[in-house]
């Protein structure tokens, strides 16, 4: 299991993109809301979603939930 957040603030295309631990992209901790445990990115993804409609993974640390 992984620990997931995701940034508070979107990126250029609106998106607000979910992060593992240890991520070189993880925004500064006054910017991430944690997500919690989980043992995928989709769950995260999920998650990140019930707070940012637009949510998607990092294309580092959640590549398999990553979209263009």
């Amino acid at each position: 299991m992984a620990f997931y957040y995701v940034n508070k603030n979107a990126q250029n295309n609106g998106d607000h993109e979910v992060h593992t631990t240890g991520c070189s992209f993880m925004p500064d901790p006054a910017n991430r809301l944690s997500l919690g445990e989980h043992s995928n990115c989709s769950t995260a993804v999920a998650k990140a979603k019930q707070t940012y409609r637009q949510s998607n993974g990092c294309y580092y640390c959640c590549n398999s939930c990553h979209t263009q």
